[in-house]
């Protein structure tokens, strides 16, 4: 893969407050690999939790490895180790994380591709619980606030132990403003599904707290298409599915299914309408988003493919 030279406007607008910063990382794969891992907690099955990660900050107009006692305001993942189709992993997170924010009106982590010297790819996320003047957000996951822990429930808990409802019950119970909170859980939920992210776990989702000390969930993280490096990945990252009983897991993944979801969250059902007819609209942009990223070309007729046959399944009355 060939690296591009430069970040657009845009781009360096949303990753670094506009200041100009070289997509070529400023270290090497050997130096970070010797650095340890932000995140080494996996479970056997975990994309996000087995990945290397790199905290990094803007030093001399490249992102730079922390040293002791430093903050790091970025957080890079370069491709993944041990899973197929390792390569394309950068862009597969990149892609997915642009369609949910550009098409869908997701609010998304700031992200783009960074490069090693190699020209081998990397993707790069600004850390959203950082202030611009370097103070850190107070952050919770779901798993966190909601008491659900190893020693209660088991080393997988963060895949076993709740259903995508149950966390629905955690947004109502810690979030003043839940109503508004409950339709971004809704469409994240519905995202998820559509573009095959298996590994939308527990911790995959989170809450910070406003400047008032409310809580909010916080910008969408971690969105990939699973399937690209494990075919045979789960449809949900949680075990139970949609439903505490499971019910609907593996069965019945269908527009009804989802509806029935949104209703037991608490969303008006007029909401839920709505929501579900944008999901299953008629996106062109996304085919043409996927042919122009840097997927390998048969990767990327596996990612429009997976979403197309998950778009019927929602489309099914």
């Amino acid at each position: 893969m060939a690296f591009f030279g430069s970040y657009d406007d845009d781009t360096l607008r949303k990753l670094t407050g506009g200041k100009t910063v070289s997509p070529v990382l400023g270290f090497g794969k050997a130096e970070g690999d010797n650095t340890g891992r932000l995140n080494n907690n996996s479970g056997n099955f975990s994309i996000s939790g087995s990945q290397t990660k790199y905290s990094v900050l803007i030093r001399n107009g490249h992102f730079a490895l922390t040293g002791p006692g430093q903050q790091g305001t970025h957080i890079v993942k370069p491709c993944l180790l041990d899973f197929g189709n390792r390569k394309d992993s950068p862009e597969n997170e990149h892609l997915t994380m642009q369609i949910a924010n550009r098409v869908f009106n997701i609010v998304t982590a700031a992200n783009a591709l960074c490069f090693f010297e190699d020209g081998e790819p990397a993707y790069i996320t600004k850390r959203y619980d950082i202030a611009d003047d370097g103070t850190k957000i107070a952050q919770e996951d779901l798993a966190a606030l909601g008491g659900v822990t190893s020693e209660k429930y088991g080393k997988d808990f963060k895949y076993t132990a709740l259903s995508y409802e149950d966390l629905g019950h955690i947004i109502r119970r810690f979030i003043p403003s839940w109503r508004v909170e409950m339709v971004k859980f809704f469409d994240l939920i519905l995202f998820n599904f559509l573009f095959s992210n298996g590994d939308a776990h527990l911790k995959n989702f989170s809450v910070l707290k406003s400047s008032d000390g409310d809580y909010k969930l916080s910008p969408a993280y971690d969105l990939m298409n699973t399937r690209i490096h494990l075919p045979d990945d789960s449809i949900f990252g949680l075990k139970k599915g949609l439903f505490p009983d499971g019910r609907t897991f593996p069965l019945r993944l269908d527009h009804k299914a989802f509806s029935e979801f949104g209703l037991h969250l608490g969303l008006p059902e007029k909401v839920v309408k709505t929501e579900l007819e944008r999901f299953c609209a008629d996106y062109p942009e996304i085919e043409d988003m996927v042919n122009r990223s840097f997927l390998s070309e048969n990767v990327k007729e596996d990612y429009y493919k997976y979403y197309h046959y998950r778009l019927v399944s929602l489309l099914r009355a």
